[in-house]
């Protein structure tokens, strides 16, 4: 460890410590900056991958231009000379919490979730049954997933959830390869697309469609494409007295509803294309298969009066060779940190992170997904991150000081271990590279992502150590 240059300070400035450069961490880096009554002198972000932007960059499908410009407003964020960011360092395995601690007075877990919830149905693990996050990071070409996908064998595909991802998964299964070269998929991910054999994807929730939980925005592109045609089962189009509650209750929920009854009154068109189905009322209970997916099997659902459902114990067996379960993410456990195994997230109270017994730890702070769950869009994680930095400032006059308080001291922490840390310089480098990449590339596109986390950390590290 090295000595403290910096004397201690009961009135020093706090220094803050970040942990997962996402939206989530990005704006609780902004507010503490902008903060009044309490001097906070520097944040310093870290992120186990050498790239900032988290989610925005490796869990947005990258048909989702409009979504990506959120980058724009995060990346004026990251040039505050106050923010710092350490790129491929894991909080946890490379350095510790303890660690960490000696050089930040808080340190605030905004780590996310991008792993699969589990579905607890037979046939879950049958080759053929996919989780979405795990389709997602392929698409997105996450450089510590699989770089390798087959859709070869399937002709009609099941996807479980009606979420925005669910949607994101089937609209991407559903385009052609090369409808997406326009955008940022590197040529081994369209390679993947072009030679895909779906013809059908069919969506199914569990509930009606008073309580899909998508977006009008996100419904709505699912049908932008000429390639492909949007139905709804009209079977599933059901009301009950808490469905029409909801629907008076949200303009968004109108919306939604409204769209899909339009698209349930479609008689399908002939031609060849591809077609999503969306069924209501239908309760995945079984993944069908002797090895491999065969297909699934649905229980036919009832509307209670409150929005709730039940079974009726009718069941249709679909035949599809695939199956994409979109049930939500989870977090991930933090190394010497406490864990609720059954919240899949940091235990908190408003953002202060408790230990088993229930009491604040000291100094250990979380904010988005890894405090409330995969809830809510981009835009509800700035409330968040307000709830926790306010109860982080709250605590400040009480919170001992780090003994060691300078960026340089840091700095010599992480090369003494050995570690191939990027900076925010380094991100714009790496940027400007992917975008000359896809000037370069035959369809003129505004960047070709790149894969490699060696890669991309030579060339983002590149003024570190050259």
């Amino acid at each position: 460890m090295p000595e403290s240059t910096t004397p201690t300070r009961p009135d020093a400035g706090l220094r803050i410590a970040v942990v997962g450069a996402g939206p989530a961490g990005i704006y609780a880096a902004d507010i503490l900056t902008k903060t009044g009554g309490v001097a906070v002198d520097s944040v310093d972000i870290f992120d186990r991958l050498p790239t900032p932007y988290g989610l925005i960059r490796y869990g947005v499908a990258p048909d989702h231009p409009r979504i990506k410009q959120i980058i724009v407003a995060l990346h004026r964020v990251m040039e505050n000379p106050r923010i710092s960011f350490y790129g491929n360092v894991q909080v946890g395995v490379d350095v510790k919490v303890d660690e960490l601690r000696q050089f930040y007075d808080a340190v605030v877990f905004a780590t996310g979730a991008e792993r699969d919830r589990g579905l607890t149905i037979p046939g879950a693990d049958l080759d053929g049954s996919h989780g979405a996050a795990e389709f997602v990071a392929f698409y997105d070409s996450h450089p510590d997933r699989e770089q390798t996908w087959d859709l070869t064998g399937a002709r009609e595909v099941a996807v479980i959830g009606v979420g925005n991802v669910g949607l994101d998964v089937a609209r991407i299964l559903a385009r052609t390869g090369d409808e997406l070269l326009y955008t940022e998929i590197p040529p081994h991910v369209h390679e993947v697309l072009r030679k895909s054999a779906v013809t059908d994807v069919h969506m199914f929730a569990r509930r009606g469609p008073a309580q899909a939980k998508f977006t009008p925005v996100e419904l709505r592109e699912l049908d932008h494409s000429p390639n492909v045609e949007v139905l709804v089962d009209p079977s599933g189009m059901e009301f009950d007295a808490g469905s029409e509650e909801a629907i008076a209750k949200a303009k968004s929920q109108r919306m939604v509803v409204d769209v899909l009854s339009e698209w349930a009154l479609r008689d399908p068109r002939p031609g060849p294309h591809r077609r999503i189905h969306i069924h209501f009322l239908q309760n995945p209970v079984e993944i069908l298969g002797d090895g491999t997916v065969s297909g699934l099997r649905t229980e036919r659902m009832e509307l209670t009066g409150d929005g709730n459902v039940r079974g009726t114990g009718e069941f249709t067996d679909w035949d599809v060779q695939a199956v994409y379960r979109a049930v939500g993410y989870r977090s991930e456990p933090i190394a010497d940190l406490p864990f609720d195994g059954a919240k899949l997230v940091l235990p908190n109270e408003a953002g202060r992170v408790l230990d088993p017994g229930g009491a604040p730890l000291t100094g250990i702070y979380a904010t988005g997904w890894v405090k409330r769950g995969p809830v809510g869009l981009i835009g509800h994680t700035k409330s968040d991150a307000a709830e926790t930095v306010a109860n982080l400032l709250a605590d400040a006059p009480e919170l001992p000081r780090a003994p060691h308080r300078s960026r340089a001291e840091v700095e010599a922490l992480l090369a003494e271990k050995g570690l191939r840390v990027t900076d925010f310089d380094g991100w714009d480098r790496l940027d400007a590279h992917e975008r000359e990449l896809g000037v370069a590339d035959e369809h003129d596109r505004e960047r070709v992502k790149v894969i490699s986390r060696s890669e991309m950390t030579s060339i983002a590290a590149k003024a570190r150590h050259q």
